[in-house]
């Protein structure tokens, strides 16, 4: 399932109107917490089907990941109707991640 990270990334507006439950991974291909958190965020991601990621190129100067203060990587901001309902930064515990994911995908409960 691994997404390539998209540069530049959907703007701030884009993502306000998302509809429905998504996560914005802010990250680098290179970076090795990012790569760390792969493999938990894609086991977590297949039991909610229903929730959407996008993956942002982040980085100096870029007005997505500066519009939500994005400070390390990665950054999973979890939204739901284009609002942020939570976030992680680099997150290392599956647990944490599933209670994020559960927060925004309701009707999986």
């Amino acid at each position: 399932m691994t997404l390539p990270y998209v540069e530049p990334g959907p703007t701030r507006e884009q993502v306000d109107a998302l509809d429905g439950p998504w996560v914005l991974e802010f990250g680098a291909s290179w970076c090795p917490h990012c790569q760390a958190a792969q493999p938990l965020m894609e086991a977590s991601l297949s039991r909610h089907s229903r929730v959407r990621l996008i993956r942002v190129e982040d980085g100096r100067g870029r007005p997505l990941g500066r519009s939500y203060q994005v400070k390390l990587w990665p950054t999973f901001i979890f939204l739901d109707q284009g609002r942020e309902m939570t976030r992680l930064v680099r997150p290392t515990e599956p647990a944490a991640i599933e209670l994020a994911l559960t927060q925004i995908n309701l009707d999986k409960l």
